[in-house]
């Protein structure tokens, strides 16, 4: 019985690098007010390409764990340093996070501190998820992913209402967090965060499918993996005329339709680059990822403070006035472009931070 991590696979690392590059687009328009419809987040329920990024993101960390953590799980006396390296891991995330909180609030002026975040979120689903699939067979994987969605789905059903600020996830994170919220209404005392605490629930969700598909595609599992993948997707889909896809509650249908989607990714990734040699697009991205995010998002929030941003954006609007959402998607396209530069070079070097 092998109780070493399991081979990298490149496909898992170019899906990771693609999604990052992702996020970086749709995160740094030249302008807000000039941004094609399939790069925003829908405004409440529905689902667009761009919400389909971040559950990608936290599936492939469940993904991930399925080769890094579980093989290793598999000798009990490696089981508590397992779980401090996931603990432990998780924290320098969540440091991450507050601090690039912290700089965006000192540098942009913002009117409070956002707790939540991205990076936040990442590190809750990696320590939770992580210590779990240290201890859990996979029969006691796929009951905790039921329970959460089960749970989960009970309470928002049982809610008065879903809209904006007066769903159960708005309620619990304004009693809670108030105002150090993403959306903070200071004259209704309302608020929101779309990586709250309730909706974590779904997001838990999301990364424990990705460690089951992952351990699927460990074991050579690939017609299991396509039958989890359109199962989910179906369900999903099955489950919407209840419980609309809605990112910013990350709702049990909405995990059920992205996870299955990303699981059908993820076996055509496999097919196409481990197994029929196509290049792995994305690959140099993907092993330095969270860096890569993190250093983008500290450059990102510089940049705004120092009104470089702005005259970026003023020369590629003034090169092309007729066409300012793609003025804008082309200074989104520089900005990944120069990460990728960095990428390529932490890479060619063979220089992998790992946070």
């Amino acid at each position: 019985m092998s109780t070493g991590a399991g081979p990298r696979l490149a496909s898992i690392d170019a899906l990771r690098g693609l999604t990052v590059a992702a996020m970086l687009v749709v995160n740094n328009p030249g302008s807000w007010d000039h941004v094609y419809a399939p790069l925003l987040h829908a405004q409440w329920d529905g689902c667009t390409p761009t919400d389909l990024i971040f559950p990608f993101f936290l599936f492939l960390v469940g993904v991930s764990m399925a080769f890094s953590v579980v093989p290793r799980a598999a000798l009990p006396a490696a089981r508590p340093a397992l779980v401090r390296g996931v603990l432990q891991r998780a924290a320098r995330i969540l440091l991450a996070g507050a601090l690039l909180h912290a700089l965006a609030w000192w540098l942009l002026d913002l009117p409070h501190y956002r707790l939540w975040g991205v990076l936040q979120r990442i590190a809750l689903c990696s320590a939770l998820v992580g210590v779990l699939v240290v201890f859990a067979r996979p029969a006691v994987q796929w009951i905790a992913l039921v329970l959460l969605l089960a749970v989960y789905a009970a309470l928002l059903l049982a809610a008065d209402t879903l809209q904006p600020l007066l769903d159960p996830a708005s309620r619990l994170d304004t009693a809670l967090f108030a105002p150090w919220v993403y959306q903070w209404h200071p004259d209704s005392g309302r608020g929101h965060d779309p990586e709250g605490l309730l909706s974590s629930m779904g997001a838990l969700a999301t990364t424990l499918l990705g460690v089951i598909a992952g351990g699927l595609l460990r074991s050579g599992r690939r017609s299991a993996l396509l039958a989890v993948g359109l199962a989910s997707a179906v369900l999903g889909v099955a489950g919407a005329g209840a419980l609309p896809f809605n990112k910013a509650l990350w709702t049990p249908t909405y995990v059920l339709w992205s996870g299955g989607l990303a699981t059908l990714l993820l076996l055509v990734a496999h097919i196409l680059v481990d197994r029929r040699g196509w290049p792995a697009v994305g690959r140099r991205f993907g092993v330095n990822a969270i860096t890569v995010y993190l250093g983008a998002s500290v450059l990102s929030v510089v940049l705004g403070a120092t009104g470089a941003w702005a005259r970026a954006w003023q020369l590629m609007r003034d090169a092309l006035p007729t066409q300012p959402a793609l003025a804008s998607l082309l200074v989104a396209c520089g900005f990944v472009g120069a990460w990728w530069v960095v990428a390529w070079w932490l890479d060619r070097r063979r220089i992998y931070v790992k946070i």
